[in-house]
């Protein structure tokens, strides 16, 4: 007998299978150019935005190209790993990693993405998260209203969804970022009872963007609600971490870096919760070499003023004033540099000062000098009481910008339409 011929429908099938290169997107850029928000924009990207990098030309685009990164929406790092015709032949037969139970289930790889975005950087205004500054302090004293603490519940929960997503759709920078903030919204939510807990979290958030290998299973863990950590369990750990050599070819190193910032700021703030000040302040000051070829700008000089300021209340809290003012005196330099210079963000140049001032006066009445702090939060209310009428005029400024360009837009639409009559008779 001779071969059987093919059926129609297969041959249909395999032309539907077979993949038209000339419909490909432009392959993902070198990953030496993947630099993220280190290289500033030539204009702000927001009308009416304070971005004007300090002392140098350009505007800070406010961490979205850092976003970008990390999110990796377009797979770079996919199709770097398994080549064009492989990777677009697998998103076409939905072969790649996705959600494929539950709501999300419907929505593609890249939606599902999204979705894990707004998990991680949701823009809801929440009381907790409307000052940038990270400093970290016991908020938790049992008298909580329940709104307050169903918030910290939810923001929990979100975070522990995100990891779980993160883990789905096998992204090793959202895995980090999401086991940080669970590390944060869990020392919120429980302060000091959760700080074991919280310094698990970072700790496995390092070692995801750290040089050697992970273990999934054991990182998938943290997006239950109670995880159960078994003695006995014994590692696996097989994947690469983010600035392991394998990854790095694969993507930048600075995916690492912006996961390890976050990761060692919440490390930090956990074992300050513990009372163990030296290894706090050890912590903290692994950021500060990742943060020095930054641009000055609000957004960076806000998490050097988190670093430097808890770095000078371990010293606070050991008892040692002089040095905690160090750290609050180059913390409030930071701000004051904005407030100072013709072209700086000077709402964020006077956020920064308060917070670094207000951290120098319960310094001051910790060390047995409460006059001297009665004063310095005299000043602290005065300057906040500026920098309340600066956001009311920034807010006005946001919103004629906006006005403007929703009248030009308006303009330019009715134009067209008297110059197109025939688009209104259809």
């Amino acid at each position: 007998m001779g071969k059987k011929a093919k059926s129609s429908k297969g041959a249909l099938r395999a032309k539907e299978r077979k993949l038209d290169k000339s419909t490909l997107p432009p392959p993902p850029k070198p990953v030496t150019d993947e630099v993220g928000s280190a290289k500033l924009l030539d204009e702000p990207s927001l009308p009416g935005s304070g971005y004007k990098a300090l002392n140098q030309e350009g505007y800070d685009d406010g961490g979205v190209a850092d976003l970008t990164l990390v999110i990796d929406l377009d797979d770079s790092v996919l199709r770097r790993k398994r080549g064009e015709t492989d990777y677009f032949q697998a998103l076409k037969a939905d072969l790649l990693p996705r959600v494929t139970k539950g709501s999300l289930a419907h929505l593609p790889r890249r939606e599902q993405k999204i979705k894990l975005a707004k998990l991680l950087f949701s823009d809801e205004e929440h009381d907790e998260d409307k000052n940038p500054s990270e400093v970290w302090q016991d908020t938790v004293d049992g008298n909580e209203d329940a709104a307050t603490k169903k918030l910290r519940q939810e923001r929990l929960a979100s975070a522990r969804m995100a990891l779980s997503l993160s883990s789905v759709l096998r992204e090793p920078a959202c895995a980090s970022l999401s086991l940080s903030e669970i590390s944060k919204r869990r020392l919120s939510l429980y302060g000091k009872e959760g700080a074991e807990d919280a310094l698990r979290c970072a700790d496995k958030a390092i070692e995801i963007a750290g040089p050697g290998f992970w273990d999934r299973d054991e990182i998938e863990i943290e997006a239950e609600e109670s995880p159960k950590i078994d003695e006995k369990y014994e590692k696996n750990a097989t994947a690469p971490g983010l600035s392991n050599e394998v990854s790095l070819k694969l993507q930048p190193v600075r995916v690492s870096q912006l996961c390890l910032r976050s990761a060692y700021l919440h490390r930090g703030n956990a074992l300050a919760a513990l009372g163990r000040e030296d290894e706090a302040r050890e912590t903290y000051q692994k950021v500060l070499p990742m943060l020095e070829a930054e641009p000055r700008c609000g957004r960076l000089d806000w998490e050097r003023c988190s670093i430097l300021v808890n770095i000078g209340n371990t010293f606070s809290r050991q008892g040692d004033y002089d040095k905690a003012n160090e750290q609050y005196t180059a913390a409030e330099k930071l701000g004051r540099d904005h407030i100072e210079a013709d072209e700086g963000n000077k709402v964020d140049g006077m956020g920064i000062a308060i917070v670094s001032m207000r951290a120098r006066a319960f310094a001051l009445k910790k060390a047995g000098r409460e006059e001297d702090g009665k004063n310095v939060l005299k000043d602290v209310i005065k300057m906040q009481i500026e920098l309340n009428a600066e956001n009311e005029k920034k807010k006005a400024e946001e919103k004629e910008a906006e006005e403007k360009a929703r009248a030009e837009s308006a303009a330019k639409e009715n134009s067209n339409t008297a110059a197109n009559p025939a688009v209104v008779e259809n």
